[in-house]
């Protein structure tokens, strides 16, 4: 007797009848996935969700009654349900929107289809990213609930990690994906603005929609966040994040910035491990460097350069990441030196200098 295989049944949130007909007909030729339902808005998202606790959600941003962001915030914060976010919208307004949504919880984003795709293209992406999503275990986000209550997001409760030894680090690196813009602002706000050393970023989040994020990530915390440029001096100013823009690969070469148009590796550019590679090579034992939240293996050996190099080398924990992959990576091959929960990162990078570890509010 042949077992039936269980489907993907997702949630189609789209107020475009033309846009929703597309996505419902392209799931319903794939015997894998069910639509269990449509949504027009994002109150309806909402009933929906509790109603028929689907396995993945679709979400425009632009919705009428209840907007997509404000849907996104509810449902992490009272029914966690995978999302990927299918927008068109790439102003810097709506490009906000996306990033609000991606640190509530939300997991992906994928853009419409435009009708400039080759034929069949945008329809296999659509269908291989919902796959992925589905198989994504979420966890509760609390924003929606705080916001409810009235309640301020930005608290953080003082935590002081005691520090493994009195290095002094000129420069921290960091490399994210799936889940990235959340545990990023996580860490920033765990570390003090006054800490004298600068910050490189490489984060994976899909074209159109990179375009902005370091503009938003730099009104999340005190730190200033700016886009890198080809060729310029690192310089040691700390309370400041430089990330690589997207399509390029971020890597320091004789104390300066370059961005190269090389191959993308583990199908990324930018590559966090190009980044750890050359910050190892740069700064042996004064690099400071962790791997966040991430699908696939990308940075895990760049961050086992740095620690062979004498730096410092952290890895987010499964417990704390959206997905445990790149992380994981580094923890099986003895990259990190220390697997901790996202919440202690900042402040274990902060005690390990000489400054006082402090947490912060936003």
């Amino acid at each position: 007797m042949t077992m039936a295989i269980a489907r993907i049944r997702v949630l189609l949130v789209e107020d475009s009848m033309t846009a929703r007909k597309r996505f419902a007909e392209v799931l319903g030729g794939d015997p894998e996935f069910d639509v269990v339902a449509e949504a027009e808005d994002g109150k309806e998202a909402i009933e929906l969700c509790r109603e028929l606790h689907p396995d993945v959600i679709t979400m425009d941003m632009m919705l009428p009654v209840m907007s997509g962001l404000a849907a996104t915030e509810y449902i992490m914060a009272h029914c966690p349900t995978p999302i990927l976010i299918v927008s068109s919208s790439t102003n810097r307004g709506e490009l906000f929107k996306t990033y609000e949504a991606l640190a509530a919880g939300a997991v992906d984003v994928l853009e419409k289809p435009n009708g400039n795709e080759s034929n069949g293209s945008w329809e296999r992406k659509f269908v291989s990213t919902i796959r992925l999503v589905s198989r994504i275990r979420v966890i509760t986000h609390p924003r929606g609930r705080l916001a409810a209550l009235g309640q301020p997001q930005g608290q953080r409760e003082r935590i002081c990690f005691p520090p493994v030894s009195r290095r002094q680090f000129k420069l921290i690196a960091m490399g994210a994906s799936t889940g990235g813009p959340s545990a990023i602002v996580e860490v920033l706000r765990g570390l003090p603005a006054t800490l004298p050393v600068p910050m490189l970023l490489v984060l994976h989040i899909n074209e159109p929609f990179g375009a902005a994020f370091a503009d938003w990530l730099d009104g999340q915390t005190e730190w200033r966040v700016k886009y890198a440029r080809d060729g310029e001096q690192i310089g040691l100013t700390g309370g400041r994040v430089i990330m690589a823009p997207p399509g390029s690969h971020l890597i320091v070469r004789d104390g300066r910035l370059r961005l190269t148009l090389d191959p993308e590796l583990h199908s990324c550019r930018p590559s966090v491990d190009m980044l750890f590679q050359s910050v190892a090579r740069e700064y042996a034992s004064g690099a400071a460097a962790c791997l966040l939240t991430g699908m696939g293996r990308d940075g895990a050996s760049g961050l086992l350069d740095v620690r062979k190099a004498g730096g410092f080398t952290i890895a987010q924990d499964e417990a704390t990441s959206v997905v445990y992959g790149m992380p994981r990576e580094a923890a099986l091959i003895g990259a990190a030196e220390r697997v901790l929960p996202l919440g202690e990162i900042g402040p274990a990078l902060a005690a390990l200098t000489a400054w006082q570890c402090e947490a912060k509010q936003a």
